[in-house]
C-alpha cells in the first residue's frame, strides 16, 4: 500500500510541507557559506596562521641580521672618594659628576655562508608553513563537507522515521476501527501500539542525531551554539556530481596528489630547509671575520683650565733698535716671567671636542673548544634532516594507503547502495502485499509489523548507503583535486 492510501497521510504531508515553507524563510547555510565562514573563524586555521606569521618573522629577522649592528649609549655617574676621572685619567679624591656617550657598529665580513644558509633555511620554512596553512584550510573544508553530508543524512533519516511513524499511526487508526467492529482481535491493536512506541523512540533518536551533527558543524565553524543553523538541503541528493570510478583510479589519484597535496609539498620544502640548516651549522664551526667601529666622548664637571698671566720679561739690555720711528730694547736670553696663574672650568663643548675618540678594528673569531656545542649542533641538524626525510616517506606511504583504502571503500559503497536500492524495491513490494493480506485478515499483526520493519530498515540502509557512497567518492575527488564541492 502506498503512503497516500493511509488515513492521516495527507495531514502528515501538509505538515511537512508547511515546515519546509517555514524553514525556507529562515536563514540557511549552504556548503559554500559554511566553508567561507570557517576560513575566517575556525580555530585550527587561526593557529596555523599564527605559525605561518612566526615563520615569516623569523625569516625577516635572519635577513636583517646581514646588515651592520648599530648601538648607542649615554651614561652619567657621580663619583665620591678616590676614583679615576674619565676625562683626565687621574685619581682624584673629590666628588664629581661625569657623563659619557658612544656609538658602536659591528658587521660580519665572512662566516662561511652560515648566515646565508640560515636565511635560505628560514625561507623554505616560511614557504612550508604556507602549504601547511593551505592543508589546514583543506582539512577543515573537507571536515565541513563531511559534517554537512552527515546533517543531510540525519535529516533524511528523520523524514524516513516520520513516514514510518505516520504509517504506523494510520494503520493503528484503521485497526482500532476494525477492533471496534469485531473484525480483528484486540491483540492486533496492542501490537500496533507497541510498534507506535518503537517508531516514536526511533524518531526521537533520529532527531537527536540531527542536533548532535549540527553541534559538530558549529564547532568546526566556531559558531556560537545558540545561533540557529539550518542547512541548505539540495533539491535532489542524487544529482550531486560525482566522478566515475575510472576517473579516480587509486594510482592516478596518488600521482596527482603528489603534486597537489599541501602536506607532501610542505615535506619537500622542510627537507630543503633542514639541508640549508645543516650547511649553516657546519659553517658555524669555522672562523668568523668581523669588522667593528665606534666613536665616543666624555665630560666631567671638575675639569679646569690653567691660564698663565704674563707680567713681564727678564734679561740684560745690550742696545736699542729704531723701527718706524720707535725705539725697542734688545735683551739677551729673554724668557717669560709669570707672576700668577688663573684656574677656570673647562666648558662642556670644549671637553666634548677634546675627548672625542674614534676606533676601528677587525677581529677573527676562531672556535677552538666550546664543550662540543657546535659539533653537537651540526650532528643534531643532520639527524633532524634525516627525521624529516622519514616523515616525508611516512606521509607518502600514508597518503597512498588512504587513497587505496578510499577507493576500495568507494567500490564497496556503490555495490552496497545498489544492493540497498534493490532491497527497498523488494521490501516495498512485500509490504504492499502484506498490507493487502493484513487488511483482509489473512496475516497476523506480528508478521505484518515484521514486514513493515523490514521496509523501514531497508529505507534506512539505502539512505545510509547513498550518503556513504557520496562521501567516499568526494573523498577520492578531494585527494585528487584538493577541493570539495557538493
Amino acid at each position: 500500500m502506498k503512503l497516500y492510501q493511509f488515513p492521516g497521510a495527507l495531514l502528515v504531508i501538509c505538515l511537512l510541507f508547511a515546515n519546509t515553507v517555514h524553514v525556507a524563510a529562515q536563514d540557511k547555510w549552504s556548503l559554500k557559506r559554511c566553508v567561507d565562514y570557517a576560513m575566517a573563524n575556525n580555530i585550527s586555521i587561526k593557529q596555523q596562521d599564527v605559525q605561518k606569521r612566526l615563520a615569516e618573522l623569523t625569516l625577516k629577522q635572519s635577513q636583517l641580521s646581514q646588515i651592520p649592528n648599530l648601538s648607542g649609549s649615554i651614561g652619567s655617574n657621580y663619583n665620591a672618594g678616590r676614583s679615576v676621572n674619565p676625562t683626565t685619567y687621574t685619581y682624584e679624591t673629590t666628588g664629581f659628576l661625569s657623563a659619557n656617550a658612544s656609538l658602536n657598529t659591528n658587521v660580519t665580513l665572512f662566516n662561511w655562508f652560515s648566515k646565508r644558509n640560515t636565511i635560505a633555511s628560514n625561507k623554505y620554512q616560511a614557504q612550508a608553513n604556507d602549504f601547511l596553512l593551505e592543508k589546514a584550510k583543506n582539512d577543515v573544508a573537507f571536515n565541513i563537507a563531511s559534517s554537512f553530508l552527515q546533517i543531510l543524512q540525519n535529516n533524511e533519516q528523520v523524514h524516513v522515521n516520520e513516514t514510518q511513524l505516520a504509517l504506523t499511526k494510520a494503520q493503528l487508526s484503521n485497526t482500532q476501527k476494525l477492533v471496534a467492529a469485531g473484525s480483528v482481535p484486540e491483540s492486533n491493536e496492542a501490537d500496533l501500539l507497541a510498534q507506535l512506541a518503537r517508531d516514536s523512540a526511533n524518531l526521537v533518536t533520529a532527531q537527536n542525531n540531527v542536533i548532535l551533527s549540527t553541534l559538530q558543524m558549529k564547532a568546526l565553524l566556531n559558531l556560537s551554539f545558540d545561533i540557529p543553523f539550518q542547512p541548505e538541503i539540495p533539491a535532489d541528493i542524487s544529482a550531486i556530481p560525482l566522478p566515475a570510478l575510472n576517473e579516480v583510479d587509486p594510482e592516478m589519484v596518488f600521482s596527482a596528489a603528489l603534486t597537489t597535496n599541501p602536506l607532501i609539498r610542505a615535506d619537500s620544502l622542510l627537507i630543503k630547509s633542514w639541508e640549508r640548516e645543516v650547511a649553516a651549522a657546519k659553517g658555524a664551526m669555522f672562523p668568523t671575520l668581523s669588522l667593528s667601529a665606534g666613536i665616543g666622548t666624555n665630560y666631567a664637571n671638575n675639569v679646569n683650565d690653567i691660564r698663565n698671566v704674563l707680567t713681564g720679561v727678564k734679561g740684560d739690555t745690550i742696545g736699542n733698535v729704531a723701527v718706524g720711528g720707535a725705539n725697542y730694547k734688545v735683551i739677551t736670553d729673554p724668557y717669560p716671567h709669570f707672576t700668577q696663574q688663573d684656574f677656570g672650568r673647562t666648558p662642556f663643548g670644549t671637553q666634548i671636542s677634546n675627548n672625542f675618540q674614534q676606533a676601528i678594528g677587525v677581529s677573527l673569531n676562531i672556535p677552538i673548544f666550546n664543550g662540543w656545542q657546535l659539533r653537537a649542533q651540526y650532528k643534531r641538524t643532520k639527524l633532524n634532516l634525516y627525521t624529516q626525510q622519514l616523515t616525508r616517506d611516512q606521509d607518502n606511504l600514508q597518503l597512498r594507503q588512504d587513497i587505496y583504502t578510499a577507493h576500495a571503500n568507494a567500490v564497496a559503497a556503490i555495490q552496497k547502495f545498489n544492493a540497498a536500492s534493490r532491497g527497498v524495491d523488494a521490501s516495498q513490494k512485500a509490504f504492499d502485499f502484506a498490507t493487502k493480506r493484513f487488511n483482509l485478515g489473512l496475516m497476523n499483526t506480528i508478521d505484518y509489523i515484521t514486514t513493515q520493519n523490514n521496509l523501514f530498515q531497508a529505507q534506512i540502509n539505502k539512505v545510509s548507503a547513498q550518503y556513504d557512497f557520496i562521501f567516499r567518492m568526494k573523498l577520492l575527488e578531494f585527494y585528487r583535486d584538493q577541493k570539495i564541492t557538493l
